[in-house]
């Protein structure tokens, strides 16, 4: 079996976020110790089955308010093929010498959640660390050895203008790091900003598209190179985890509210952190692997659906429909040639609704 990727879901949170409908909630020291143990043993029975990680992505929640346990965590990955360990770490929230103890496990890339900086967006965010404290960890990581940073942004929060955006790109291109991954802010269901959504001071569509515009256009200017829809990376830094999703590759998912893809098969574990701490089996989610299903997640990067990847995966040329479809879409939002599919950063702003478009007749 060839080495496939390995999520980890860590379901703690100081406090949430008004925006964010991830899995999370408060927990103490003993729930953390009791969920390291929990995760260190389900790394292990996959371990026992045969399987290897050759890229490993610690998220959430606040993967860094676990401290020191998450070095322990990382150990167990030690003599693992890795070709990349990322962990995601809150600025407000990284205990002494934790960047220390991360690299000497094994770790190689840390992602931040920047989100703005300007600090009267982050507040409206329900960020508690200015951007100040943002800069300190980020040379505090590359101190620590650090080569590889990624910073979250978030595009068309409340009040966030032009101007203030760009003072959010000129603090990623100034403060050295490698990644940007710049998400357009979604209101959830169940989340406060969405009982709050009739007052808050959304940017209207038009301005929705020229920022996520604006975006694409800086981030290239400041040497960060679009790669997929919200993810923007210097020459040789595009993340390998998440790049599995988006060549519909395998990975494993542990902890509750992760997903997994092995053996053509989906499965996920709800979004109950007891029921993991139980070792209750993971939900099935049908099968993966379709050509559909690969289609319509390459669209989201920009190199597109190619037709030499479709060859090597499934033996076949793209079906010609999918060019019938794409002929009748404006060239200002996709291409299509001989080399493949793949939309344009305009192409992006419709891209649920293009993919379907070309995808109905699969």
């Amino acid at each position: 079996m060839e080495p496939i990727g390995l999520y980890v879901h860590f379901p703690f949170c100081a406090a949430k976020c008004p925006y964010c409908d991830f899995y999370s909630a408060p927990a103490d020291a003993s729930e953390m110790d009791a969920y390291s143990d929990a995760v260190i043993n389900a790394v292990r029975a996959w371990q026992t089955k045969g399987v290897r990680f050759d890229t490993a992505y610690f998220g959430g929640g606040t993967p860094s308010l676990l401290g020191r346990r998450l070095a322990r965590i990382a150990q167990v990955l030690n003599g693992e093929p890795l070709r990349e360990f990322t962990v995601e770490c809150n600025p407000s929230r990284v205990e002494d010498g934790l960047f220390e103890a991360l690299r000497a496990s094994g770790v190689d890339r840390i992602s931040m959640g920047l989100q703005s900086a300007v600090d009267e967006e982050r507040r409206a965010l329900g960020r508690t660390a200015d951007a100040e404290t943002v800069l300190r960890r980020i040379r505090q990581a590359r101190s620590a050895g650090f080569e590889s940073i990624s910073l979250d942004l978030m595009l068309a929060i409340p009040g966030q203008t032009a101007e203030s955006l760009r003072t959010s790109i000129d603090f990623c291109r100034d403060a050295g790091v490698q990644h940007v991954s710049a998400y357009l802010l979604k209101i959830e269901e169940n989340t406060p900003f969405y009982k709050m959504r009739d007052t808050l001071r959304l940017p209207d569509e038009d301005t929705v598209c020229a920022l996520y515009l604006q975006a694409v256009r800086e981030l290239a200017a400041a040497g960060f190179a679009q790669y997929e829809i919200s993810n923007f990376a210097k020459d040789g830094f595009a993340g390998r985890h998440n790049l599995k999703y988006w060549n519909a590759e395998e990975y494993v998912g542990i902890g509750p509210a992760a997903h997994s893809f092995v053996g053509g098969k989906r499965f996920f574990n709800p979004r109950d952190t007891a029921a993991f701490l139980r070792r209750n089996a993971p939900l099935p989610d049908g099968d993966g692997g379709s050509f559909e299903e690969y289609a319509m997640l390459r669209l989201r990067l920009c190199e597109g659906l190619t037709q030499a990847g479709t060859r090597k995966r499934f033996g076949h040329a793209i079906p010609q429909s999918l060019y019938d479809r794409a002929e009748h879409i404006p060239q200002a939002y996709l291409r299509a040639d001989a080399d493949g599919i793949r939309l344009t950063a305009e192409g992006f702003l419709l891209s649920n609704s293009i993919t379907a478009e070309i995808l109905a007749d699969v």
